[in-house]
């Protein structure tokens, strides 16, 4: 009974973030949502985008809709904040070591993703500028039934937003799902797999940016 009550609860007020995230992202960016249609309620994906501002939590949330729970992974130095939005990112949140990523991280994030039927990925780990993608969105789409679902979230303006008054226009595309696989393209048979994985992680973000 307490389980379900207290999952009653964050399911709630996930509910209510994402209510609050559509009004005010389509106030404050105008926000424009294209591709929605591509999300089908029968299937899992794993949602990649590209990382730049605390903003793209909440703007995903917004376009994928209430319906649309998205289960996310996120970085262990996050946790260093307030109480409250510690418990905050542990209930909708696997929180792994991405500098010392060990086989406790592993576990945690190939359970999260067979039995999170949404699970969002930043493959970048980090909204500093010029981070190259890390591989694991690319690795577990193999070791798992899930397609990638590719959103673009592009901005015409400064973004992250300069403020007080200067807020771009926002346009999130959601793309098609597609299997890891399908970026194979030329990549011969015989090279590592490190290296084969980071080819396919470029070729991912690639992917993202022409959605």
């Amino acid at each position: 009974m307490a389980r379900r009550l207290k999952d009653a609860f964050w399911n709630g007020f996930y509910i209510f973030v994402v209510v609050v995230s559509i009004a005010l992202t389509k106030l404050i960016f105008r926000l424009r949502i294209k591709g929605r249609e591509n999300v089908h309620r029968n299937e899992g994906y794993i949602i990649v985008a590209r990382h730049r501002s605390y903003w793209d939590v909440f703007l995903l949330a917004a376009a994928l809709g209430v319906r649309n729970r998205i289960h996310f992974i996120a970085r262990k130095g996050l946790m260093r904040n307030n109480a409250i939005l510690q418990r905050i990112i542990e209930a909708y949140s696997t929180v792994i070591d991405r500098e010392s990523f060990g086989r406790e991280d592993f576990r945690q994030m190939r359970e999260a993703i067979r039995e999170q039927r949404l699970i969002g990925i930043f493959p970048e780990g980090t909204t500093r500028r010029r981070a190259g993608a890390k591989v694991g969105a690319i690795h577990f789409a193999n070791l798992s039934d899930k397609k990638i679902l590719p959103v673009n979230i592009f901005a015409a303006g400064p973004y992250p937003p300069k403020y007080p008054f200067g807020f771009p226009a926002i346009t999130i595309s959601i793309g098609e799902g597609f299997s890891a696989g399908s970026l194979d393209g030329d990549i011969a048979n015989d090279i590592p797999r490190a290296t084969r994985n980071q080819i396919l992680s470029d070729r991912l973000m690639e992917r993202v940016d022409r959605t």
